[in-house]
């Protein structure tokens, strides 16, 4: 297998819309899609219809945006549409986002006071780990039920 091969077949798993780049791994314990380039009015839609394919069975999504170099308003309106949709299906998600994108979040959907509008971590590292202490804790509160009927 030569470079080119490589090169080429990192190319093919890599979805361009417009301005942003947007590439999916499934991992252990999420599906990590990160987005880099731009998102904005042009592309917002396209970026949206691909992100929502992987809203898929209970599977945990992480949503990077750390590399994306321009957010627009619009960008808050997709978020919100991918949190719905989220929480639709019952699929918990998480966030990882430059400091660019969280103080434009500020202005977005509704919020309660002191309560962050999505669930933002500083790094995709960081967001699996949290997943990951939350599958241990979800397992400590039903093991004392388990106890009861053996």
């Amino acid at each position: 297998m030569t470079s080119a091969t490589v090169t080429a077949r990192q190319d093919n798993s890599t979805f361009d819309c417009a301005g942003a780049q947007i590439r999916a791994h499934c991992r252990p314990l999420a599906t990590v899609v990160t987005i880099r380039g731009e998102i904005d009015g042009v592309n917002v839609d396209r970026v949206g219809q691909y992100i929502r394919r992987f809203i898929v069975g209970q599977g945990p999504v992480v949503l990077d945006l750390s590399g994306v170099s321009h957010f627009t308003s619009a960008g808050i309106a997709l978020l919100c549409g991918f949190d719905e949709d989220c929480c639709a299906a019952g699929v918990e998600w998480m966030l990882v986002a430059d400091p660019a994108v969280t103080e434009l979040l500020g202005d977005g959907c509704d919020q309660r006071p002191g309560e962050a509008m999505f669930p933002i971590t500083r790094s995709v590292h960081e967001a699996l780990h949290r997943l990951a202490d939350d599958i241990v804790s979800r397992r400590q509160l039903v093991l004392p039920l388990i106890k009861k009927t053996a």
